[in-house]
């Protein structure tokens, strides 16, 4: 039924939904709380790229018309980055330069992140973590590799009408069981830069 509906309205007003659901669970209080992602500008947007990589990365293997949902859900995005950048007071000249940076860490993260959700094990996902979260080994660098494996899993249960329902897209930050972690190796030192993954 959802998907009869999903064609005869506006694909942006679905992308649009899903927007503001991603953005709410990117803003879940336990993820900073907990000293996963540290509570900044910088932070909130590192949480909602992780989100909304986690979202794309279902959405691309469904039929039609996710593909194209998958497209208006990340012409949404940065539509609404490029409005928080001007709320946070960056002028209209230095934008585009911004948006620019923003788009190429955004597709390098995914990048990082699909490789290292391929591997069984979280030496990779915790170093993409380091990296571009900087979350720095420890409880808390394991408890969100488990909680970004736990939220992949939850995603890959939903069928096309299940992603435009109102049900929650990603599990409570605080509801993932300790057994779920995966042990690896301490990851490499930090990139500073954090450009491009």
């Amino acid at each position: 039924m959802i998907l009869k509906l999903f064609r005869s309205r506006p694909r942006d007003a679905a992308a649009s939904a899903l927007f503001e659901r991603v953005n709410a669970a990117a803003r879940a209080p336990q993820l900073y709380r907990d000293g996963w992602i540290v509570d900044t500008v910088e932070g909130r947007f590192e949480s909602l790229t992780l989100h909304a990589v986690l979202l794309l990365r279902r959405l691309r293997v469904l039929p039609e018309p996710a593909p194209d949902l998958a497209q208006e859900f990340v012409d949404r995005l940065f539509l609404e980055i490029e409005r928080a950048f001007r709320e946070i007071g960056i002028g209209d000249l230095a934008v585009p330069k911004r948006m620019k940076a923003y788009a190429k860490a955004f597709y390098g993260r995914a990048a990082s992140y699909d490789e290292a959700l391929a591997d069984k094990d979280d030496t990779a996902l915790r170093a993409a973590l380091e990296r571009n979260i900087g979350v720095t080994g420890g409880d808390a660098q394991a408890e969100l590799a488990a909680y970004i494996r736990a939220a992949d899993q939850h995603l890959a249960g939903f069928d096309f009408d299940g992603l435009l329902s109102s049900g929650a897209l990603f599990p409570e930050p605080g509801a993932v069981p300790r057994g779920s972690i995966h042990r690896g190796s301490a990851a490499p030192d930090a990139n500073p830069d954090k450009e491009g993954d």
